[in-house]
């Protein structure tokens, strides 16, 4: 495991990154990179002595954290590794896989060794994909057939196979192949979608992707956004959502999903001011943002940053994207 660099990006990570790190001490190089954590996590990481430290002074985004760790690097394996993940078994297998096709991904699991099924690998989404997650088919018809094969409810995920977009939490990529694509997307800001778009242009360049599931991590999931409020979540998801639609997909095919951003917002809002409870306010304020970026991208055909769309965000203006130029 000599020839395995692995790039972790933290935000305030504290609670899980201990574990994390002691799972991969045997790698040839453990990088954290830490985004402005204002928790104990960098004084975790610092505790082990075969950890190398980059601290941002600022919130860089998982995808410039993940370019800046590469560049640091000198493995001829990038494992790029969520905090929350913990590499539970061993993983030469994804290493040479790795070396075969380029990429490899492991399983995701959660506490009890099952699955992340839905999670772990997916398809490329469709603009179709997209237009029944953002009006909330997905979650009230999970069955439905869009949903299944977008979150590969067809694959028998015991076995190997080649698989289209795995969860950027555990994802192995031979290093020139990492730097052929130019790495993430930093323009995907802070967080979401930039491994579904680095996914998307290794399909195009001609990379297969190939899923081990003897390689296996335990994942909690979610803990740093966790830790974003609501409204941040929401407009920093649907934003990415956009962004990565109008990256890849037609004019008609962009409106149609922003459409369905701005229709499935004014659901969910319609839904809280009804709500018994009395949080409508909260989520007519949560959504209102959503809806100016919706609405500002359908009008344009093309994605428009929230803080041209009139939200007041700050350092939310990469209209362009801009992907790292490997080292």
């Amino acid at each position: 495991m000599k020839s395995v660099s692995v790039v972790i990006v933290t935000y305030n990570s504290e609670a899980e990154l201990g574990e994390c790190l002691d799972a991969v001490q045997e790698f040839g190089q453990v990088i954290v990179v830490d985004n402005a954590s204002t928790d104990g996590g960098v004084a975790v990481a610092a505790s082990r002595p075969w950890v190398e430290i980059a601290a941002n002074p600022t919130n860089r985004g998982f995808a410039a954290a993940v370019n800046q760790g590469a560049r640091m690097s000198h493995g001829r394996h990038l494992l790029v590794l969520n905090p929350d993940a913990v590499i539970v078994s061993d993983c030469r297998a994804l290493v040479e896989a790795s070396e075969r096709t380029g990429v490899a991904a492991g399983r995701l699991v959660d506490a009890s060794g099952r699955t992340q099924e839905g999670f772990t690998v997916r398809r490329l989404p469709t603009p179709t994909a997209l237009v029944f997650e953002c009006l909330g088919l997905n979650r009230l018809w999970p069955s439905n057939p869009v949903n299944a094969r977008y979150r590969c409810r067809d694959l028998d995920l015991s076995r190997p196979c080649p698989v289209e977009q795995p969860a950027g939490a555990f994802l192995m990529i031979r290093r020139d192949v990492f730097d052929k694509l130019g790495g993430f997307d930093e323009a995907f800001w802070p967080v979401w979608y930039e491994d579904v778009d680095w996914c998307k242009r290794a399909a195009e360049a001609g990379y297969t992707i190939e899923f081990v599931p003897s390689a296996k991590a335990r994942h909690a999931g979610g803990h740093s956004v966790g830790k974003l409020d609501r409204e941040r979540q929401r407009l920093y998801w649907y934003g990415s959502l956009l962004r990565y639609t109008g990256k890849h997909c037609s004019r008609n095919a962009f409106r149609a999903v922003a459409g369905s951003v701005f229709a499935g917002s004014l659901l969910r809002t319609a839904s809280g001011m009804l709500n018994p409870k009395g949080d409508g306010e909260e989520l007519t304020g949560d959504f209102k943002k959503v809806l100016k970026l919706a609405a500002a991208s359908f009008f344009a055909g093309s994605y428009v940053c929230p803080a041209a769309a009139g939200d007041g965000t700050d350092g939310r203006r990469r209209l362009k994207s801009h992907p790292v130029d490997g080292r």
